[in-house]
């Protein structure tokens, strides 16, 4: 039986009267909906208003009691699940609530704000894939103007050069359309050009200080280039708005890691875990921010926690082993095994768990499947990489062509004068964190991380704005005079003063690459201290064919690559000795494990610093150190690891024939 024309009249108006308080005075929005409920049980649009008047009102558990039953007596609603998940997020139940936006986005694609907040809750989870093509989507369908529509559909279906020339000619006629700045720049962080997207998002926020979107997207396209302090300070702003938004929070505690700042980083995944216990990689971010501040039991914990969730995550397994001194248990190998012979498991979980049962079966002898497992994890790594043995052979060719003599001498007394920085230069797995953790030791010195800001420095320079461009580098630096060198050096340290937390004169950059810069670290900072750490070739280019980098070098995945690297590697330097006498100072990772105080003694000398006893009590430091041997350095130099690299010695022939005479020639090999 139909209701009367006044009676649906009334409830029109009622309902209306508490869709209009929901945006001006939720408790009195709930008393409305409560009021028609009482009148017409079960009515789904003032369900709907309850839940929401709950919600708001702070008490998503009040809400999502009226919400879920609402979402499945009308599964087809996407209102009802949309603010279902919203519910379900307010109350910490981050997978619940993926769940619900999802069916809400899957019933109506237009829903842009469910598509932010599903992309918010993937960060969480760590799906960077998911939550891309989230944000993407959020940006397709957050555009009303019908001038945008073409281009941002064009950007979600990854069309990147139609979206870009229709949205630059859209911008010639409305250049202050912040949705078209924010779609442009996307375009630019897709091609990897994070400038030109950061200069888009900066003038995006000019115009509109409260687009959170844009502000959001900024602080990832900062992060993207290293630029961590002023990406933080967007976070800060984002937190301020929205203090419990998950993706905010993930980010924050990630750029506060990687900032050194270890207390906050840990202070806010142990806040994100008290609200989503159930996350995973949430407990793997934990655990690695954990191992970096030397907590070691505690890492341990959170990544065995980890595991309890997910046994199928792959690099949790690779995470424990990279630890060094922890050692698998037999259930924890037999584990690995079952989960690697899923048929299911995905190609980035799989090399992990190669990884990780290579180091396994090394630690229990079994050296020749450990070596096939290494093996497996490199040949599925190397796959996705563009790595170019003769691309790399070609630049130090061109770097040893320009940097001469001559050169050199026509620039003298160029760069700023800081003495301050002290670089540790060489290849991964060589010592160089052991060097670190001695000089740290001495009350002059403060050791940092791996630090970016040469390389970004160099590939700015160099004119690359995407991968596979051609560079001007080292070209560039020819055409550099004196002001600019001044000004560059300057730069460097500007940018990484950030990283100076105890106020020490001087501090170590241990980015092991910086090889390759050791021309340009000379031109803008001519008294900064460059050592060069070498470890005997098979057993270094071993140690690291056997390591899963988190990022960057590309060339450690194939054995002849890496020969090939290492080669290079020692050519450059030693044209560096020859052009610049004395320049760089050699520590022979041997030569220090067999005479450590004469050895270290040396290096101090070099760095015009004092001897100091706590150098040799380099273990008792307690600093961060975010490298695959942060656990290594924490105990006394040991000589087990030195011939490690002869147990494979059966199948390192392809290292050995890349390396040639290099080999025979250590450690006084030179070209």
């Amino acid at each position: 039986m139909s209701s009367p024309p006044e009676q649906v009249g009334t409830l029109d108006v009622a309902l209306a009267h508490a869709a209009h308080l929901l945006g001006t005075d939720p408790r009195l929005a709930a008393e409305q909906s409560t009021e028609i409920l009482a009148a017409v049980p079960g009515h789904p649009v003032a369900l709907l208003m309850l839940g929401t008047a709950n919600r708001l009102q702070g008490d998503p558990v009040a809400a999502i009691e009226v919400l879920e039953p609402l979402a499945r007596a009308q599964p087809n609603w996407a209102a009802a699940h949309f603010e279902l998940g919203l519910a379900l997020g307010r109350a910490r139940r981050g997978d619940d609530a993926i769940v619900a936006l999802r069916r809400a986005v899957t019933l109506k694609p237009d829903l842009p704000d469910a598509w932010r907040i599903l992309g918010d809750f993937l960060t969480l989870l760590g799906d960077v894939e998911s939550a891309d093509e989230a944000y993407a989507r959020h940006i397709r369908h957050s555009t009303r103007d019908p001038r945008l529509l073409e281009p941002a559909a064009a950007l979600c279906d990854g069309r990147i050069p139609v979206a870009e020339a229709l949205l630059r000619e859209h911008l010639r006629q409305h250049p202050t359309d912040v949705a078209a700045i924010r779609m442009l720049a996307e375009v630019g962080a897709r091609l990897g050009r994070y400038g030109d997207a950061e200069k888009l998002l900066r003038r995006c926020l000019e115009l509109a200080p409260g687009f959170l979107a844009a502000r959001h997207n900024l602080a990832v396209v900062l992060q993207k280039q290293a630029k961590l302090e002023a990406a933080l300070a967007e976070v800060d702003l984002l937190l301020a708005a929205d203090a419990h938004n998950p993706g905010y929070r993930n980010l924050a505690a990630s750029m506060a890691a990687r900032l050194g700042d270890m207390p906050r980083a840990i202070g806010i995944y142990g806040e994100v875990l008290r609200d989503y216990p159930r996350q995973p990689k949430i407990w793997m971010s934990y655990g690695h921010t954990l191992k970096t501040a030397g907590k070691l039991d505690d890492s341990i914990a959170a990544y065995r926690r980890s595991l309890e969730l997910a046994p199928h995550l792959g690099e949790v397994w690779w995470s424990l082993a990279n630890l060094k001194t922890f050692r698998f248990t037999a259930g924890d190998v037999a584990t690995m095994r079952r989960q690697l012979a899923r048929e299911d498991l995905g190609e980035e979980d799989r090399l992990h768990f190669n990884f990780a049962l290579g180091k396994a079966l090394e630690d229990a002898a079994d050296y020749e499947a450990s070596f096939h497992h290494y093996d497996v994890g490199n040949r599925l790594r190397r796959k996705a990489l563009a790595w170019s043995a003769e691309d790399h052979a070609d630049q130090v060719r061109r770097s040893k062509a320009l940097l001469t003599p001559a050169f050199f001498a026509a620039r003298a007394g160029w760069g700023s004068p800081a003495r301050d920085p002290i670089f540790i230069v060489g290849l991964p797995r060589s010592g160089s964190t052991l060097l670190e953790q001695i000089l740290s030791s001495h009350s002059q010195v403060e050791g940092t991380m791996e630090l970016p800001d040469m390389i970004q420095l160099a590939r700015e320079l160099g004119g690359a704005k995407m991968r596979g461009e051609s560079s001007r580098y080292p070209e560039v630096l020819a055409d550099l005079d004196a002001e600019q060198c001044l000004q560059l050096g300057e730069r460097y340290l500007a940018q990484t003063r950030i990283q100076r937390k105890g106020g020490a004169p001087f501090f170590i950059d241990k980015m092991p690459n910086n090889f390759a810069h050791a021309g340009l670290i000379h031109l803008l900072l001519p008294n900064a201290k460059i050592i060069d750490a070498r470890r005997h070739p098979l057993g270094c280019c071993f140690s690291a064919f056997k390591q899963h980098f988190a990022r960057g070098q590309a060339f450690s995945y194939d054995l002849a690559d890496i020969g090939h690297y290492y080669r290079d590697y020692v050519e450059l330097m030693a044209h560096i000795d020859a052009v610049l006498p004395g320049r760089v100072h050699r520590v022979i990772y041997e030569h220090m494990v067999d005479d450590t105080e004469a050895q270290v003694r040396r290096l101090l000398d070099y760095c015009g610093l004092p001897f100091e006893a706590g150098c040799l009590r380099f273990y008792e430091n307690d600093r961060a150190v975010r490298t695959a041997s942060s656990e290594q350095v924490r105990r006394p130099i040991y000589r087990d690891g030195i011939d490690q690299w002869r147990h494979f010695e059966p199948w390192l022939d392809p290292l050995r024939r890349t390396l040639g005479p290099i080999v025979e020639a250590y450690p006084d090999a030179q070209s």
